[in-house]
């Protein structure tokens, strides 16, 4: 059996054009190959993500998680605080009062519970005080608390509730 020459040529196209279909299909398949890879690491980064978010929200959620209920005592700290300021000196009642308050104080502050209890002269903080007037004040720098109204608190460095203050007017 005789191949002819035109049979030779189709031979050598049939097999010229099978090779660059596979040279096309390994192509393909290394695109296809790197975009699994790129798909695969965005979803990594994407997981790996969810999971810092998710063990930030569960960190949240037990720094505050009692925040309800400690704002809720902020009443009776005040309360016992005022009782105290006009409770006699000497008397076993007050003594009581006083225990109490610091085993509250201790409980809070073991769960977070900070005071904000600016004094006389201390600079005005805006993110803390809440201003309730302004008054020329004797001996008080302008600008600063003049006068403590109410105790202000923070949670985990949040602020539960605002310090009433009377601020020094300027001059």
């Amino acid at each position: 059996m005789t191949i002819e020459p035109t049979q030779d040529a189709d031979v050598a196209q049939a097999s010229n054009d099978s090779a660059h279909t596979q040279a096309d299909r390994i192509e393909a398949l290394k695109g296809e190959l790197e975009q699994i890879r790129a798909e695969s690491l965005r979803e990594r980064a994407d997981l790996d993500n969810q999971r810092k978010r998710l063990a930030r929200d569960i960190d949240m959620a037990r720094k505050f998680a009692n925040e309800r209920l400690l704002s809720e005592l902020l009443p009776l700290f005040d309360s016992l605080e005022a009782g105290l300021l006009v409770a006699p000196v000497a008397d076993p009642l007050r003594e009581g009062m006083e225990l109490t308050l610091r085993q509250l104080h201790r409980i809070a502050e073991n769960n977070g519970l900070a005071e904000v209890a600016p004094a006389p002269g201390d600079s005005f903080d805006p993110e803390r005080h809440q201003a309730m007037s302004m008054v020329p004040a004797q001996g008080v720098p302008p600008g600063t608390v003049a006068q403590l109204f109410q105790k202000g608190y923070l949670l985990n460095d949040r602020l539960l509730r605002p310090a009433l203050v009377v601020v020094a007017e300027h001059d």
